[in-house]
C-alpha cells in the first residue's frame, strides 16, 4: 500500500525549493528538491527534472509519469490558449504543411501519441480515415473526446501503450511535443516501428541540444528534454527507419526566446 503523502510538508519543501532556485542558490535548491523527492517518491512535482535542469544529479531517462500526468491534468482547461496564443506553438500546422508539400497523404490509420486536447488530430483530420489518440492525462483526453476528432481515445503513457498495443498497425504515427518529456528515445522509436505498417510514417518534433560534451539528451532550463540531432538520426537508423527529412523549426517561444528544434519525418523500411 502506497505511503500517504504529507501534503503540507510537500508544499513547504517544494515552494522553498522553487524560491531558492529562483534566487540562484542552486546547492540549497537541490537539497530542498531532494526533500521533495523523499516526501513524494513518485515525483508529482517533477523535482528530479528540476534538479537535472540545474545541471545536477543524474539526467532521468524520462520525466516521471506522475509529474506529466499532474502537469497536464492541471492545465487541461487553459492548455490550448497558453500553448497556441501565448507560446506561439504551431507544430501541428507545420506537420500538415510538410505532409501536403511532400504529397505523403492520405492515410488510413493514424496514431497520435501525446494527443493532448486534439490539436494535431484536428489539424490532420481530413488527411486520415481513422484516428486513435493517446495521452497520459485523463483531463486532456476528456477535452479531446468532446471535440469528436478521434475514433478511439486511450488514457495511457505512450511507451507503455506502444509496448502493449495489439490493434492493427498504423500508416501514420505522430508525436508532436512528446520528446520534451522523454530523454532516452529507444523505447519510443522501437514502439513506433512495431506499430507501423511497412512504409508507414513516423512524424515528430524535438527540441535541439546543441553539441557540447557528447551528451545525447539533457534537461533544458525550462524543464524540457533537449535531444542531440545525431542521437535522433542514429536511433532512427537503428530502429529501421529511413529519414525523409529533418527540418529546423522554432518549436515555441519561452520567455520571449525561440526554442530551436526539428520536425522529423521518417519512413519505416520494408
Amino acid at each position: 500500500m502506497a505511503k500517504k503523502i504529507d501534503e503540507d510538508a510537500l508544499a513547504e519543501a517544494y515552494n522553498r525549493a522553487l524560491a531558492l532556485e529562483k534566487a540562484g542558490d542552486i546547492d540549497a535548491a537541490v537539497k530542498a528538491y531532494e526533500e521533495v523527492l523523499a516526501i513524494d517518491p513518485e515525483d508529482h512535482g517533477g523535482a528530479a527534472v528540476r534538479i537535472a535542469s540545474m545541471g545536477r544529479g543524474e539526467t532521468p531517462v524520462r520525466a516521471p509519469d506522475a509529474y506529466v500526468e499532474t502537469l497536464f491534468d492541471q492545465h487541461a482547461e487553459v492548455f490550448e490558449d497558453v500553448l497556441v496564443e501565448q507560446l506561439s506553438y504551431h507544430v501541428p500546422m507545420l506537420v500538415r504543411q510538410r505532409l501536403q508539400e511532400l504529397k505523403l497523404h492520405p492515410f488510413k490509420r493514424m496514431l497520435d501519441l501525446g494527443c493532448g486536447t486534439g490539436l494535431t488530430g484536428g489539424t490532420l483530420r481530413d488527411l486520415c480515415e481513422e484516428m486513435t489518440g493517446i495521452d497520459i492525462s485523463e483531463n486532456m483526453v476528456e477535452i479531446a473526446h468532446e471535440k469528436d476528432v478521434y475514433e478511439t481515445l486511450f488514457v495511457a503513457e505512450v511507451e507503455d501503450f506502444l509496448d502493449d498495443n495489439d490493434e492493427d498497425p498504423f500508416d501514420l504515427i505522430t508525436a508532436t511535443d512528446v520528446l520534451p518529456y522523454l530523454g532516452a528515445l529507444e523505447a519510443l522509436f522501437f514502439g513506433a516501428a512495431e506499430n507501423l505498417t511497412p512504409g508507414g510514417l513516423f512524424v515528430f518534433s524535438s527540441e535541439t541540444l546543441q553539441p557540447t560534451d557528447g551528451r545525447l539528451y539533457a534537461v533544458g532550463p525550462h524543464q524540457r528534454f533537449l535531444h542531440a540531432e545525431a542521437y535522433i538520426r542514429d536511433r532512427l537508423t537503428a530502429t529501421g527507419f529511413d529519414l525523409v527529412e529533418m527540418t529546423e523549426i522554432n518549436v515555441r517561444m519561452q520567455e520571449g526566446q525561440p526554442s530551436p528544434g526539428h520536425l522529423v519525418i521518417a519512413r519505416l523500411a520494408g
